[in-house]
C-alpha cells in the first residue's frame, strides 16, 4: 500500500497491487426537481455542467403535525454527450432522476476560508416531466 501526503496534512492511502484491491460501492440515486437551469462551468479543456436537485423527507412530530424537509444536492456532469443533453433539455422545476456517485472536496471561498463541498457526479440523468413547479 502506498501513501500520498495531501496539502492539508492528511494522508491518503492507495493500493498499487491489483490482487489487494477490494470491491466498494459508491452509488447515489436522486429523484426530485431541478432548482435552476443548468450552468456550464470549467474551461474548454475541462468543461462541466452543474445543476441542483431538491429532494424531500416527510416526518411527523409527536403532536401529529407533518413536516417536510428539503435537501439540496449539487449535481455535476462531466460526460460529453450527457453534458450537452442536460444543457439543452433540463430546466428549472423539471422532475429528474439522477444516478451517480458522491464525492467530497474543499474549496477556498472569497474570504480565503476553506470549506467542504459535496457533489453528485452524474452517470445518468433521466428527464421526466417538464414543469415549472417550485422545487
Amino acid at each position: 500500500v502506498a501513501k500520498t501526503l495531501l496539502r492539508n496534512g492528511t494522508c491518503r492511502a492507495y493500493c498499487t497491487d491489483p490482487s489487494r484491491i477490494e470491491k466498494t460501492v459508491n452509488s447515489v440515486t436522486l429523484l426530485g426537481r431541478v432548482g435552476a437551469d443548468p450552468q456550464r462551468r470549467g474551461n474548454d479543456e475541462h468543461p462541466v455542467v452543474m445543476f441542483s436537485v431538491a429532494t424531500h423527507s416527510n416526518y411527523r412530530y409527536e403532536s401529529g403535525d407533518w413536516m417536510q424537509k428539503t435537501d439540496w444536492h449539487r449535481v455535476v456532469v462531466f460526460k460529453p454527450g450527457l453534458r450537452d443533453a442536460v444543457m439543452s433539455y433540463l430546466k428549472k422545476g423539471q422532475r429528474t432522476m439522477v444516478t451517480g456517485k458522491i464525492t467530497y472536496g474543499e474549496i477556498t471561498d472569497q474570504e480565503g476560508k476553506q470549506r467542504g463541498t459535496c457533489s453528485i457526479i452524474a452517470d445518468d440523468v433521466i428527464f421526466l416531466q417538464g414543469g415549472t413547479s417550485e422545487p
